[in-house]
């Protein structure tokens, strides 16, 4: 800080505050309307302003030593309070916002003071290049990169990261905001810079690293999704096989059937062949299979694993009332229903009890679909941070389920009592949240 009159150290003020601000904003989703959120800042922004201006008229002293530090809580409050983002990613947002301030202070300070003696309107200058620099490197390159890996950040930062992160930060800004007690010369300009320096390719390195874990659990999950792909086209097969089986019965039983008909033909008894042929006919209504909803996806996947479970022995009751015309993609809806069913066979596979069973609902409520599974499984299932998991098996496709579910701000809970596993998947899939959520 170089001093000055009232005057230029508002207009120091106004510049921090209006690019810690404006790099926050360009990185952020308000959770009002975008209108109403810029009129928030700038009432805010004139408000600090005028606010830090006062103190350094009155207290220019310990302004110069606390008032970039003070900076950080106040404005990190509104802008947190402002964001629709998660908290961690807000932390994110406004700690980077305060490096680059951070650096611009350094270099237009130290910069004035080694070239151009000590002048504040160099000084003044210098920041304004390099924040129109940073904000326009911002808006053209870095904010686009950001939205687009916005879901990765979202999911991958954790308390633990983002607090090394901010202290990180705050060590290497500490040095430009105490810059009277130190030594003027061009060793401790290098260094700083070098600090300066390393500090920002540590914030890059991490932000990649977000990426970086979010895409692997993307693949992972993508993963699963083609093992469950292989799974259904497995049992599909056996259903295949298992109707060929049917198809060459069928055509044994209807040489039986000619042969009957014509002794009935040749006898002249009409009477007893008008009743056989209707005995046929209620036998062959009775086996065609009825369908389980009017969602031909969710018809589809629970045909095919409720007549493999039938063949291996499990008893099957399912209740669906799910409407074809749902706002939720059909490819989610097979991934929950079908980990849910073929986590509930293994389960009942695993077991090795007498009569095992899978009860299976989903009922579609207003602007909510509730699915609620029941089964029999092993005994050494157990829950491990509201997650089922075992000795033999970690769970095939449970994180599949819960991904899926928090697409649509849904919930999941996970149950385990006498021997039987509940899960129970709730999914908010009214029109206006489901677009939001595919943003």
């Amino acid at each position: 800080m170089l001093g000055g009159s009232f005057w230029v150290a508002l207009l120091r003020n106004g510049m921090g505050g209006a690019m810690m601000m404006a790099v926050f904003f360009l990185l952020d989703r308000p959770r009002i309307s975008m209108k109403n959120a810029i009129i928030c800042y700038i009432v805010f922004w004139a408000a600090v302003v005028w606010g830090f201006s006062i103190w350094y008229y009155l207290r220019p002293y310990v302004f110069v030593r606390f008032a970039g530090f003070f900076s950080l809580p106040v404005i990190g409050v509104f802008c947190c309070m402002m964001s629709g983002d998660s908290l961690y990613l807000s932390l994110y947002k406004i700690s980077l916002s305060f490096y680059l301030l951070s650096l611009c202070v350094f270099l237009g300070v130290d910069i004035s003071r080694w070239w151009f003696g000590e002048s504040i309107w160099i000084d003044i200058l210098i920041r304004m290049i390099l924040m129109a620099v940073i904000l326009f490197f911002l808006q053209n390159k870095f904010r686009k990169c950001f939205f687009d890996n916005l879901e990765f950040l979202r999911e991958e930062m954790d308390l633990l990261s983002i607090v090394a992160l901010v202290v990180c930060f705050i060590i290497a800004a500490f040095v430009a905001y105490w810059p009277s007690d130190r030594d003027f010369s061009i060793l401790n300009m290098l260094r700083i810079l070098v600090i300066m320096f390393m500090t920002g390719m540590i914030q890059y390195l991490v932000f990649h690293l977000y990426i970086h874990l979010g895409r692997e659990h993307c693949y992972e999950t993508e993963k699963q999704l083609l093992k469950m792909n292989e799974q259904l086209l497995r049992r599909q097969l056996e259903l295949g096989r298992q109707a060929e089986e049917d198809a060459a019965r069928i055509r044994h039983d209807v040489r039986h059937h000619c042969l009957l008909i014509r002794e009935f033909v040749k006898a002249k008894d009409e009477d007893g062949l008008l009743d056989y042929l209707e005995q046929y006919g209620e036998d062959v209504g009775s086996t065609r299979p009825e369908p389980i909803c009017k969602n031909n996806a969710v018809n589809g996947i629970l045909s095919v694993y409720g007549g493999y479970a039938r063949n291996r022995g499990i008893q099957v009751d399912v209740k669906v009332e799910i409407q074809q015309d749902l706002p939720i993609r059909d490819i989610d809806l097979v991934a929950i229903l079908a980990n849910i069913f073929e986590n509930a066979i293994h389960g009942c596979v695993d077991s090795q009890v007498k009569d095992p069973f899978i009860r299976l609902s989903a009922v579609h409520k207003g602007h909510k679909l509730v699915i609620q599974c029941q089964n029999t499984c092993a005994s050494d299932i157990s829950l491990y941070n509201g997650v089922p998991k075992g000795r033999k098996r970690e769970g095939l496709g449970v994180s599949s389920i819960i991904k899926t579910a928090s697409r649509y701000k849904g919930e999941t809970d996970f149950t385990i009592k006498n021997q039987s596993f509940f899960i129970r998947v709730l999914l908010n899939i009214s029109r206006e949240k489901a677009e939001f959520t595919e943003l």
